[in-house]
C-alpha cells in the first residue's frame, strides 16, 4: 500500500476490472491477431501480439510524459495521426484484396511473416489516435497527480493494461493457430479469408478516417 500511495495509484481493483473488460471487448486488435494467426500460424499471431503491445508501451510512455495531451488539444496533430493510421489500414486491406495467391501456394515464410506481423501490429496501434486518447483518458483517473511520483503510477497502470491484454491476445493467437491448420487442409478457404480480411481492414481504415476528435 505504501508503494501505491507513493505512486498515487487509487482504486486499483476497479482498474483491473476495467482492464479485463477492455481486453475481452472485440476490436481491431482482436481481429488482426486472429487474422494473422489463422493465415500463418500461432507463431506469426504471437508476433502480431508483441507488435500491438509494443504500440501500447509507446502510448503508455506518451501518456506519462504528457505527449498524448497534444492530441487532445491540437486538432492538427490528431488529424495527421488519424489520416496516417487510416491510410495504413486502407493500404494493407487493399493489398490483401488484390493478392493473387495460388490456392496451393503457401503464404510467406515464418521469418517474413513474423517480422511483418510485428511491424503491422505496432503501426496499426501506434497510428491510432483513439488508442492514445484512451490511455490519456483512462490512466489519470486512477492516479492522484498530487502524489510524489504520479508519472511512475501512470507507467505501472499502463503496464497493467499491457499485461492483461498480452495474456488474452496470446490466447487469441493460439486459437487462431487452430484455424490455420484448417486452412492448410482447405487452401481455397485461405483465399476467401484474404478477401474478407482485406475488406474489414479497409472498412476499419475508412471508419478511422471519419472519426472526430472528442
Amino acid at each position: 500500500m505504501a508503494l501505491m500511495d507513493t505512486l498515487g495509484i487509487q482504486h486499483y481493483d476497479a482498474f483491473l476490472l476495467a482492464c479485463v473488460a477492455l481486453a475481452l471487448t472485440p476490436g481491431l486488435d482482436t481481429f488482426y491477431i486472429l487474422t494473422r494467426s489463422g493465415r500463418e500460424g500461432h507463431v506469426v499471431g504471437l508476433a502480431a501480439v508483441l507488435g500491438i503491445n509494443t504500440g501500447c508501451i509507446v502510448h503508455t510512455l506518451a501518456a506519462a510524459l504528457g505527449i498524448s495531451a497534444i492530441l487532445m488539444t491540437s486538432a492538427l496533430a490528431f488529424s495527421v495521426l488519424k489520416y496516417l493510421g487510416a491510410a495504413y489500414l486502407v493500404w494493407t486491406g487493399v493489398r490483401m484484396l488484390l493478392s493473387r495467391r495460388s490456392a496451393h501456394q503457401p503464404t510467406v515464410t515464418r521469418g517474413q511473416g513474423f517480422a511483418a506481423a510485428f511491424r503491422q501490429g505496432m503501426l496499426t496501434n501506434v497510428l491510432n489516435p483513439k488508442v492514445a486518447l484512451f490511455f490519456l483518458a483512462l490512466l489519470p483517473q486512477f492516479v492522484s497527480m498530487h502524489a510524489a511520483h504520479p508519472q511512475f503510477g501512470l507507467v505501472v497502470l499502463g503496464l497493467t493494461v499491457i499485461g492483461i491484454g498480452l495474456t488474452w491476445s496470446s490466447a487469441l493467437a493460439l486459437m487462431g493457430g487452430r484455424v490455420h491448420r484448417l486452412l492448410l487442409a482447405k487452401p481455397r478457404l485461405g483465399q476467401w479469408m484474404d478477401r474478407v480480411c482485406g475488406t474489414i481492414l479497409l472498412s476499419f481504415g475508412v471508419k478511422l478516417a471519419l472519426q472526430q476528435r472528442s
